[in-house]
């Protein structure tokens, strides 16, 4: 029986002592939870010294209040390598969000420590004055230490959530790189990693973590993805833009002395066909247009993501510049046969985004963003991100695939019965533009759209609201089975004939139009 003990506690250190080792030489530490990491390590290393020596001891009747004590520390030691190789090989800005979750971890393993020591007969062990002195005071320390997490953490970890939770696509530089330094995220392949990190981390939530941590790992990727284009881009966007400068015309700002107001910030040059971009700056149509057309998709001035392409002219401005012109006497037609030639030099980027593998990337990356905001944001963020989608569903047909992949529509469904005007008609509009994917049409039915959307026909919040919503049931209906769905709804019918009385020319014409197409099936001719 001595014997089969002796074999056990023997055993028993070897493990621990591997054990120990192997969590002593662990390389290339997490950036977070420095202090609790290293404070645990000096532990284990006092731990060592003392399983080493009663090793050494060669006792061969070790008491069996040491070796409960002992299997108690392998339990625990256990538990705390795999918590360090979890922290130094998970993602980083996952692990600096989770950073409360593991001091408190970190707190429960030293109180555990204190626990086992509780129970260990020093006195009964053969081990040196200066290792039972060590343990004395390692038990102590154990015993009344407090949970501790980093200040600096946590207003880091403050930090990121804002940047996940930010109303607009809009991130200072130097905060993000702030943010991502502190953690270690420093170079492209970095981030790269850090992506894939989180990835890995998204399917190990799925089964156990739930939607809404799925979530917001989801949204961490895009903003690691908005960051990395944001980052490193932007030294080489600033080559660019001096390369673009250099390439449009300068007669006129050579010529006249013309307003900073006036000037094109990428050109410098007269704005001679002012647009806007979807980050509020106003640049000269050629020159954004040359931008966007060389595969960038941020705004030159803030280094905001773009999140769509449309550049929308400045009136306002476009009228003082003519003002301008006649008070200087410089001749308008010559404003305008420039304006139009450079306007068909960039036609093909004006409108869209290019169906590029960068720019579907890119399209993804938004949509997963902007629907973790509708997910999750507040009201005022919802509205952001409802209007946000509506634009970008508003062209092309790869955007308005990729928007529905990533679970905007269900959303957006919910959303038809906000009491906010504003969010009701961006949702429904932003609908309508998904609609006229032939896909979506289904995915929209799927998700009981219907009654939401005749609600919203019937009596929505703003008559735009009501408008598109006919144009949402004329896109629908544009499908045979759906105009059975549509005329079975008892109101459906009455509140297009209903528009047809109240609405605006525009909403008259769309109300007629899927009047029309109701029409097609006899049963619902009766009800009109």
């Amino acid at each position: 029986m001595g014997s089969s003990i002796f074999l056990q506690s023997n055993s028993l250190l070897e493990s621990l002592i591997h054990l120990s080792n192997e969590v002593s030489s662990i390389e290339k530490l997490p950036f977070y939870q420095v202090r609790n990491v290293s404070t645990m390590l000096r532990r284990i290393k006092v731990l060592t010294s003392l399983f080493e020596e009663i090793q050494e001891s060669n006792n061969p009747m070790l008491p069996p209040s040491s070796v409960l004590c002992l299997s108690e520390l392998f339990s625990v030691i256990r538990r705390v390598k795999s918590t360090m190789e979890g922290c130094k090989n998970g993602s980083s800005l996952w692990g600096l969000i989770q950073t409360e979750r593991l001091s408190n971890q970190f707190h429960v393993f030293v109180k555990e420590i204190a626990r086992a020591l509780d129970i260990l007969p020093l006195s009964l062990l053969t081990v040196t004055v200066d290792i039972k002195e060590q343990i004395e005071l390692l038990h102590r320390q154990a015993k009344r230490v407090e949970l501790y997490v980093d200040p600096k953490e946590i207003q880091t970890r403050d930090v990121l959530l804002t940047l996940m939770a930010s109303e607009k696509n809009m991130f200072d530089v130097e905060t993000v790189k702030h943010v991502f330094n502190s953690v270690g995220l420093k170079t492209v392949l970095d981030y790269e990693e850090e992506m894939s990190k989180l990835e890995d981390e998204v399917h190990k939530q799925a089964g156990t973590g739930g939607l809404i941590v799925v979530s917001n790992i989801n949204k961490l990727i895009s903003l690691v993805s908005y960051a990395k284009s944001m980052v490193f881009n932007e030294e080489s966007e600033e080559n660019d833009v001096r390369q673009v400068s250099g390439s449009v015309g300068k007669s006129t700002s050579a010529s006249f002395n013309v307003p900073d107001e006036f000037r094109c910030p990428i050109s410098l040059d007269l704005m001679k066909d002012p647009v806007i971009v979807a980050s509020g700056h106003t640049y000269d149509r050629s020159s954004i247009a040359q931008w966007i057309n060389t595969g960038h998709y941020t705004c030159p001035k803030s280094g905001q993501r773009l999140i769509h392409m449309a550049l929308i002219p400045n009136y306002a401005l476009k009228s003082l510049v003519h003002q301008w012109c006649q008070e200087n006497n410089i001749p308008l037609t010559e404003c305008s046969s420039n304006a139009e030639s450079e306007k068909k030099m960039c036609e093909k980027a004006v409108d869209h985004i290019s169906a590029t593998k960068v720019a579907i990337d890119s399209v993804k990356r938004t949509a997963e963003f902007v629907v973790g905001k509708l997910a999750m944001g507040s009201v005022d963020i919802q509205r952001q991100a409802a209007y946000e989608l509506r634009l970008l569903a508003k062209t092309g047909m790869d955007n308005r695939r990729i928007i529905a992949e990533a679970g905007a529509i269900p959303f957006l469904v919910t959303m038809l019965s906000s009491n906010d005007p504003r969010t009701q008609e961006n949702a429904v509009t932003a609908l309508l533009n998904l609609s006229i994917f032939d896909n979506n049409k289904v995915l929209i039915m799927a998700a009981g759209a219907i009654k939401n959307i005749v609600d919203v026909l019937e009596s929505g919040k703003t008559m735009e609201a009501r408008e598109n919503a006919a144009a949402a049931i004329f896109s629908l209906s544009m499908i045979d089975d759906f105009k059975v769905a549509i005329g079975a709804h008892s109101q459906a019918i009455p509140a297009l004939v209903g528009l047809l009385r109240e609405g605006t020319t525009t909403g008259k014409r769309d109300a007629a139009m899927a009047l029309c197409n109701l029409a097609l099936y006899n049963a619902n001719k009766l009800k009109t």
